[in-house]
């Protein structure tokens, strides 16, 4: 078998593809995520504790003193963002949290197929020996 055919077996199989489809919306997905933080949860959180922006909080580890975030990085001062991982650690929860939900709705919907009717059960040959005699002796 050549590679290119081997290749193509590969690519082909379902799991790859179904794995390829979820990369995809998982992309787009992140960006729903990403708007739903941003734009909606962490404005409410920040008003809730007094006006605070979570992206905006750090800590200076040089010499200078800048009065903005945005300042500090154009000068090219060394930071300790831990208002961004803060961000990054909502993101994820979320992220879980709505995936969570989308597999539990989606197992949800899932059909129950039946289970399958379990097989007869094999007897050990010394019974097939005796139902042999026994059938034997009949005749």
């Amino acid at each position: 078998m050549s590679f290119i055919q081997e290749f193509k077996e590969f690519a082909m199989k379902g799991n790859v593809v179904d794995l390829a489809v979820g990369v995809i919306i998982g992309g787009a997905f992140q960006k729903i995520v990403d708007s739903l933080v941003k734009d909606l949860l962490m404005p409410v959180l920040g008003k809730l504790l007094g006006g605070v922006d979570f992206k905006h909080l750090y800590i200076n580890l040089g010499d200078k003193t800048f009065e903005t975030m945005e300042a500090a990085e154009k000068a090219g001062a060394p930071l300790f963002k831990y208002g961004v991982f803060i961000n990054s650690i909502i993101d994820f929860v979320i992220v879980a949290m709505a995936i969570f939900v989308a597999i539990k709705a989606m197992n949800k919907l899932k059909r129950n197929e039946p289970a399958p009717a379990p097989e007869a059960p094999v007897d050990p040959e010394d019974i097939k020996l005796l139902r042999e005699i026994r059938d034997a002796l009949k005749k």
